[in-house]
C-alpha cells in the first residue's frame, strides 16, 4: 500500500511540475542567461528580484518610443502609455496585447499578479489596480533594469 501511495505522489508531482512549467519562444540555460545579462538584470529577469525605488533612469524617461524586454528584445511597452505613478519605477497604464504574460505571485504571502515577458519568461514587475482611472485604471510597476527603451525614429 505504501508503495502505490508513493507512486502516486511521485506520478502527481510529475503532471503538476510538467503543467506549472510553460514554454517560451526563447529559453536559455541558466549559465547562459548569466552570459547574456548583467548580474542587476538576472536577479531581476530571471530570479524575480525587484530593483530599488528611483534607481532607474527609465523611471524619469519622457521620450516618445518604445520599452523592450532587456533579455529577448520583445517590445512590451509604448512611451504613450507611461505616466508617473510616484512609486519609484516606471508604470504603464497598459502592455503591447500578447507580449506580457499575466501569472498569479505568492511570494510575500498574498496574490499578486505578477507581469513577466511573454516571448522569455523574464519578470518584469506587478500590475495593481491604483492607476489612472481615465484609461485602465491598472498600473504595471515594472523595474527598470527588465526595459531597454528604443527611442521613435
Amino acid at each position: 500500500m505504501k508503495k502505490i501511495v508513493f507512486l502516486l505522489l511521485v506520478t502527481l508531482s510529475f503532471t503538476l511540475n510538467a503543467q506549472n512549467q510553460k514554454k517560451y519562444k526563447v529559453t536559455k540555460t541558466n549559465s547562459e542567461w548569466k552570459k547574456l545579462l548583467t548580474p542587476k538584470q538576472y536577479y531581476i529577469l530571471r530570479e524575480a528580484g525587484t530593483e530599488r525605488s528611483f534607481s532607474s533612469p527609465l523611471n524619469y524617461n519622457k521620450k516618445k518610443g518604445s520599452y523592450v524586454c532587456a533579455a529577448c528584445k520583445t517590445p512590451l511597452y509604448k512611451s504613450e502609455h507611461k505616466y508617473n505613478s510616484g512609486s519609484g519605477w516606471p508604470s504603464f497604464d497598459r502592455e503591447i496585447k500578447g507580449n506580457v504574460e499575466f501569472d498569479t505571485d505568492y511570494k510575500i504571502g498574498y496574490a499578486r499578479t505578477e507581469l513577466k515577458c511573454a516571448t522569455c519568461g523574464g519578470h518584469l514587475g506587478h500590475s495593481f489596480d491604483d492607476g489612472p482611472k481615465n484609461t485602465t485604471g491598472q498600473r504595471h510597476c515594472i523595474n527598470g533594469v527588465a526595459l531597454e527603451f528604443i527611442p521613435a525614429k
